[in-house]
């Protein structure tokens, strides 16, 4: 049975950061790109940030870019999301993805095992 397990979230001043981890089971995703999601209360799921199977290529949503930083380490089967310069409209919950295709996706749909969510709360 293949699991993704976020962890990591949490509340935090505006400013701050927190780095989420993720942690696959089940099945190795070193040939699998990976991404982070994130909905927030009343609004549908969006992109966050995404990573190709090496690790050497990455994307993010223009929200983010500048602040967070994905990254992975494959002996692990682990992807990781660092975020500095918390904003309060980060506030909302964060899943990681894990995609069968090798390239960057900005979209769910490319996305086929997800985790089950960690709540990040930014205050003001």
């Amino acid at each position: 049975q293949v699991q993704l397990v976020e962890s990591g979230g949490g509340l935090v001043q505006a400013g701050g950061s927190l780095r989420l981890s993720c942690a696959a089971s089940g099945r190795t995703f070193s040939n699998n790109a990976m991404g982070w999601f994130r909905q927030a209360p009343g609004k549908e799921r969006e992109f966050v940030a995404t990573i190709n199977w090496s690790g050497g290529y990455t994307d993010y949503a223009p929200s983010v870019k500048g602040r967070f930083t994905i990254s992975r380490d494959n002996a692990k089967n682990a992807q990781y999301l660092k975020m500095n310069s918390l904003k309060p409209e980060d506030t909302a919950v964060y899943y990681c993805a894990s995609s069968l295709q090798a390239g960057l996706s900005t979209t769910e749909y490319d996305y086929t095992y997800w985790g089950q969510g960690t709540q990040v709360t930014v205050s003001s």
